[in-house]
């Protein structure tokens, strides 16, 4: 499929104002203002910048000095020449643009008009707080000034007009949850649910540059605002109306512009995430592309999701418009510990629900490595998605180092760790069908399996007891267990079983070398986690020199106020 059909540059419906010297547009929720990748740039002035070459065939001049956070939406104004970027400057610099936003919240008590005035400080994790009255003269405290006036109501939610005074990071959104009213999909401040961060730029008021006077710039707030305030978040309902459904699903693909223009080079991509349940406001539905096929997970059996087969076909007919070759359809129950049979046809059917038929198995690449994937296979396809960036992780560290992948499953992690140029890997799971195309995995990525690459078709605890008692060493063992499994020897539960499994496999671990310990469970907390490989820890002897947490993919965003399934630490040991 061709990027530019379902990721274009730029829209020119976003331009809402242009003229020789200044441009404003309205920057879409999910597009960031600014790259948070450089190699693969995908922020609002790099795709307005390839826009206008395209349009006009020379590198066009962009002064920005105004950013909108990426889930936030809204007017930005720029400067087309250096003439007028000083101008610009000097009125950003000296607060004497007239920014104007709207917000949609929870619990706004306060009165038609009221001014908010608070110090506010640096917290945790890219947060900012309203300081306590010790902090006030800690000399990070900065005032925040942020005028609110009451646009609407309905019930406890209402949309509010924001005039910033000051320009604080992530000002009104700290004040306004300060205040006892959260904007609506925040995920930092606690929000409520929301199909988006219902914040948005909706004017910018200043003087023009070159005629000296005034210019206001406005953007009227999207259509999530008014059905928020009229019904608050849709939750399933969100699939009732095909409209509604198209809107949210544009704005899942609009984020993973990136990803759907990594095509080529050496950090080429060519499968990843498109939707992710909640965190795309789209619950209980998981769309993965792989090249020119998608494949659609619906998870859980609660007929209130997609037992109604006109939501269902609603969902097949909106994946269908997007124009690839076929889409296939998995059907994920909530208790996978109770599978017997993943390729039952009516859990994973071996044919598309719409287009035509991919091979039995096709070729996808991640950041450059080749691997096979089968899509209509069971409801597992050979690779897992949310662990292309922990795959990177270990390439890079493995560079002379020994690598141990355990549970290896198609061996992707050992292959990542073979073309990072490990001295030697060894890959234990107990289905040999998957070693062997794990082993063919090895043969399209270039590398030659033998004596350094070996596959070890056993169960993975009467392994670890064997290596032990072969006083095996690794450098980095890789452990990525399934949350249940159940092998000839033994049964296994992520919840029951982690921590001794972790110390046998800490007790195969090098001085100074690391475990790469991951679980992909819901009901498991990070914190939990990590205490399980502290306990593990104390249980092999062994001494955790660093603990470090392994952030989510960007196209893998959990729900609002959850936290992302998958949990990834690498633990450095004594």
């Amino acid at each position: 499929m061709d990027p530019a059909w379902l990721w274009p540059d730029f829209d020119e419906t976003w331009i809402l104002y242009e003229d020789d010297f200044l441009l404003g547009v309205d920057k879409p929720a999910g597009m960031p203002s600014q790259a948070a990748d450089p190699d693969r740039p995908d922020d609002l002035v790099a795709r307005l910048s390839a826009h206008l070459r395209a349009r006009g065939g020379r590198e066009p001049y962009l002064g920005v000095h105004q950013r909108l956070d990426k889930d936030s939406s809204g007017v930005i104004v720029m400067a087309k020449r250096r003439e007028a970027n000083a101008s610009l400057a000097a009125q950003f610099e000296g607060r004497s643009v007239d920014k104007h936003y709207r917000v949609a919240v929870s619990g706004w008590r306060g009165q038609a008009k009221a001014t908010l005035r608070d110090m506010v400080v640096p917290g945790e994790g890219g947060r900012m707080r309203v300081a306590h009255k010790g902090e006030v003269k800690d000399r990070r405290a900065q005032l925040a000034v942020t005028h609110v006036t009451l646009v609407t109501r309905s019930g406890d939610r209402a949309v509010l007009d924001v005039r910033l005074e000051t320009g604080r990071t992530h000002q009104a959104r700290v004040q306004l949850a300060h205040a006892g009213a959260p904007i609506a999909g925040d995920r930092l401040y606690g929000g409520p649910p929301a199909p988006r961060l219902l914040l948005h730029a909706s004017e910018v008021g200043l003087i023009h540059p070159k005629t000296g006077e005034p210019l206001r710039i406005t953007a009227p707030p999207p259509a999530d605002f008014d059905l928020w305030l009229a019904r608050g978040d849709l939750g399933p309902h969100v699939y009732d109306d095909r409209q509604t459904l198209d809107r949210t699903l544009a704005r899942a693909i609009l984020a993973r512009h990136a990803l759907g223009h990594s095509q080529g080079g050496e950090s080429a991509t060519t499968a990843f995430r498109l939707v992710n349940d909640a965190g795309d406001g789209l619950p209980g539905l998981v769309v993965d592309l792989f090249g020119d096929w998608l494949v659609a997970e619906l998870h859980g059996d609660d007929a209130e999701l997609f037992g109604d087969e006109a939501r269902k076909g609603r969902v097949l007919d909106a994946l269908g418009a997007l124009g690839f070759e076929g889409v296939y359809l998995k059907v994920r129950p909530k208790q996978a510990s109770t599978l017997v049979d993943t390729r039952k046809e009516d859990l994973a059917p071996a044919l598309p629900v719409c287009g035509k038929a991919a091979p039995f198995e096709i070729d996808i690449v991640e950041d450059g490595i080749p691997y096979g994937v089968r899509l209509g296979d069971g409801l597992q396809t050979g690779i897992f998605l949310d662990q292309r960036s922990n795959r990177r992780r270990v390439r890079e560290a493995s560079s002379g180092s020994r690598i141990c992948n355990l549970f290896a499953y198609t061996c992707s992690f050992s292959v990542a760790a073979a073309r990072g140029g490990a001295r030697r890997t060894v890959s234990v799971d107990a289905a040999a069908a998957a070693l062997e195309r794990g082993a063919r995995n090895f043969e399209r990525a270039g590398l030659a399996s033998g004596e350094i690459h070996s596959f070890v078709a056993e169960d993975v605890f009467a392994w670890l007891a064997g290596a032990r008692r072969r006083g095996e060493e690794f450098d980095l063992v890789i452990l990525d267990p399934p949350s249940y499994s159940t092998t000839k020897k033994r049964r296994f539960v992520a919840k029951t079983d982690y921590v001794e499994l972790a110390a046998e496999a800490m007790g195969i671990v090098a001085r100074g070398g690391a475990l790469f310990a991951c679980v992909n469970h819901h009901g498991m907390s990070r914190a939990r986690f990590r205490r399980i490989l502290y306990d593990a820890a104390r249980k092999a002897r062994r001494e955790v020199v660093q603990a470090k947490d392994m952030p989510p993919q960007s196209d893998f965003p959990a729900g609002l106020g959850a936290e992302p399934h998958l949990k990834a630490v690498w633990v450095r040991l004594d």
